[in-house]
Parts: C-alpha cells; sequence; structure tokens
C-alpha cells in the first residue's frame, strides 16, 4: 500500500475511533498484526464489573441481627421499579420512634431501612410499609444532626411519639394562595464575537 492510502485510513479510524465497531474492527486488526509480526495473541481477561458501595450502616446493623438470630427485614422492592399495588407487610421489628433518638436507635428499633439518604445536615431513613403504592410514600423518619426530628408512619407496626408533620388523617388539600415558586428566567447568552 501506498502511503497516501495508509495515511487516509489512519485518519478515517481517528476520526471514528468512538464507534464500537471500529474499536472491534482495531482489535482484530491489531491480533493479525501480532500473529505476523510473531507476537503473543493472548488476550488479558476483562476487569471485573464494578459493584455499587452499599450502604455500610444498613447493612452492618442487618448483619448483627442476623448474628443474634433476629429475623431479618424482607427485602424491598427492586430499586427503579414502580409499584403497581400494595405488598402486604409483615415484620417483628416494631416498636416508637421518639424525638431526640439517634439513628443508631432507630435501626435497633425498626431494623435496618429500606433506603437512606442524606442531604446535607439532614438524614432521610425509608422503612416499608404495605401501602407504599396507596399511601405514595414509605415510612419516613426525619434525623437533623443525627438526632430524629420528624417521621412519618402509615404502618400499624410504627408509631412516632412526636407531633409528625404528616399525620395518618390528614387529607391533602389545595393551596388556596395557588403556586407561589417564582422561576427566574435564565439569563441572556454572552454576546459573541462581532462579524466583520
Amino acid at each position: 500500500m501506498r502511503r497516501s492510502t495508509l495515511a487516509i485510513c489512519a485518519l478515517l479510524m481517528v476520526a471514528t475511533s468512538g464507534c464500537d465497531q471500529v474499536n472491534t474492527a482495531k482489535a482484530k486488526l491489531k491480533l493479525a498484526w501480532d500473529k505476523v509480526r510473531g507476537r503473543s495473541t493472548t488476550q488479558a481477561p476483562p476487569p471485573p464489573p464494578v459493584r455499587p458501595a452499599t450502604d455500610t450502616a444498613a447493612a452492618r446493623v442487618a448483619a448483627q441481627q442476623q448474628q443474634a438470630g433476629q429475623h431479618p427485614r424482607p427485602p424491598a422492592a427492586p430499586q427503579g421499579q414502580a409499584l403497581t399495588r400494595d405488598v402486604p407487610y409483615r415484620s417483628e421489628d416494631t416498636g416508637t420512634v421518639n424525638p431526640g433518638m439517634s439513628e443508631r436507635e432507630v435501626y435497633e428499633l425498626w431494623a435496618a431501612p429500606a433506603a437512606v439518604r442524606r442531604v446535607g445536615q439532614y438524614t432521610y431513613l425509608f422503612f416499608r410499609n404495605g401501602c407504599e403504592y396507596t399511601c405514595g410514600t414509605m415510612d419516613v423518619v426525619t434525623l437533623k444532626d443525627g438526632r430524629v426530628v420528624d417521621a412519618i408512619v402509615r404502618w400499624d407496626g410504627h408509631r412516632y411519639s412526636g407531633e409528625s408533620s404528616s399525620p395518618p388523617g390528614r387529607v391533602p388539600v389545595a393551596n388556596p394562595g395557588g403556586d407561589t415558586l417564582q422561576m427566574p428566567p435564565p439569563p441572556a447568552p454572552p454576546p459573541g464575537p462581532a462579524s466583520p
């Protein structure tokens, strides 16, 4: 082949190097060149898949319960799967959460939560309740700076001794003042360079 043809092929490969088909073609071409040159053609095994890190606090509590012979909580619905109906929930992990309790004390009382979310100084613990579809939420315990400040509970086995921001009998009502959220318009893009 002439050098100009090789240069055009190289430019074409560089221009399309993001394509999967090109990458597999490059790998096959490299193997063919290695065979011609007498090099070893064994390929390294692909790296193992990366697994997401688990919530270590919840995993520790679950492991401690299993070691102590307690019944672990049934698994929650898989992440990303929308619930289409309520699934009955039964657990021996019941009790009353009190304002001021620590996260660990809540875990000891109700076992490991189905999910934990942390935003700034707030921690939200989500627990199964058997009416996730009908209620629209799991039971939620809110902690501020590591202490319980609120809980929304719907399952009979979960109780909260403080004043809940959403007690079970509360009926949703429309906001009479309307939506007061105001979104400012996006800033105008900076002027571009003047055309000659």
